[in-house]
């Protein structure tokens, strides 16, 4: 019997949640079992009537005692019929992180995403979470212990790290959706008192998912008069993304939360000194001993994380060692997918 793996729109989406759902999917395959994905139409994850309807024909359409992972991003469109569906289907839920907690999100609006949520969880017969910070938010929620399952994503390990520092500005680099989840104008807000030191930042990440965010952070740019020292590059392929690593000399992404933080595995397994926040998973996937961490949302210390790293040869020297240690810990897609695949098996069973 097939797995039907249901997700919020195309699978290629370049996120890190939808590139976790796709590497997790293709990996299954590749070790026989038959995944089918189905992409959900509508809106997500304010899910509107296409949403609603898409998710209940989804799931009406399984056979009984059928087996199907529900994307967490998805989840709001199966607020009618998740309780029926349950009792008749095997439902696992992939929670990358609490819609709840999205930055920028009105009160109300985060209060009605922690209901539905606190809601449909304990419906589930399982919950897969890509760390303890979001395994913590699950049962906090009234999802027993033993019916959740902790599945890091795999990081690709590059044949060569990033080379030597050559002349020229210090080079930073930040990869996430422009959403004010992300930071990106805490970012240039930071910066912007660093104009007496020789740096550039590339930002790699759509810019049409929250248009709102990327014009405010357009406007940051312009009236700081940084346009000639920042690039939004948009998104790009994972080939190219690996050269923009190899071509860094320090990440940096002051996100607000974070369920795990692929972004910066990537960067640790590139060798590359980050500059990050204390929020959410960070500190559990980047080490002290690899990474500069300030508290999120707060503009001077981020400045001063970014200043000390500019300035010292040294420090970049030191983290970039720290970086390379870790990176050898971090598990490979294989190993996560194999992990990843006995934790449903259990939560199935």
């Amino acid at each position: 019997m097939a797995l039907a793996f249901l997700v919020p729109g195309p699978l290629d989406q370049l996120t890190g949640g939808y590139l976790f759902d796709r590497m997790i999917v293709e990996g299954l395959r590749a070790a026989g079992r038959a995944v089918d994905v189905i992409e959900l139409a509508g809106r997500f994850p304010a899910a509107d009537d296409l949403a609603h309807r898409a998710a209940a024909t989804a799931l009406a359409d399984l056979p009984d005692g059928g087996t199907a992972v529900i994307d967490g991003l998805a989840l709001p469109a199966f607020t009618d019929c998740l309780a029926a569906q349950a009792r008749r289907l095997r439902l696992i839920g992939f929670i990358h992180h609490p819609l709840s907690r999205e930055t920028g999100l009105p009160a109300d609006a985060a209060q009605a995403y922690a209901v539905l949520e606190a809601r449909l969880w304990p419906l589930l017969r399982g919950i897969i979470c890509p760390s303890a910070h979001t395994a913590r938010a699950v049962k906090a929620d009234g999802v027993a212990a033993d019916r959740v399952e902790i599945v890091m994503p795999g990081t690709a390990k590059p044949a060569t790290l990033r080379a030597p520092k050559k002349a020229g500005p210090l080079e930073l680099l930040a990869v996430g959706t422009v959403t004010p989840r992300k930071g990106h104008l805490l970012l240039i807000n930071a910066l912007a008192g660093l104009r007496g030191l020789d740096w550039r930042l590339t930002c790699i990440g759509s810019l049409e998912r929250d248009a709102a965010t990327v014009a405010a952070l357009r406007y940051a740019i312009a009236t700081q008069n940084l346009n000639d020292r920042i690039v939004l590059a948009g998104e790009c392929a994972p080939a190219s993304l690996s050269a923009a690593y190899r071509s860094a000399d320090v990440f940096v992404l002051p996100s607000y939360e974070e369920g795990y933080g692929m972004v910066y595995a990537e960067a640790l397994a590139h060798g590359l000194p980050v500059i990050a926040t204390t929020a959410g998973a960070i500190p559990d996937t980047v080490p002290a001993d690899a990474s500069l961490l300030v508290p999120p949302g707060d503009t001077a210390a981020l400045r001063d994380a970014l200043r000390c790293a500019m300035s010292d040869a040294n420090l970049r020297t030191r983290l970039a060692a720290g970086a390379a240690v870790a990176a050898a810990a971090l598990p490979d897609w294989p190993t996560a997918v194999s992990r990843w695949a006995n934790g449903l098996d259990r939560l199935a069973a």
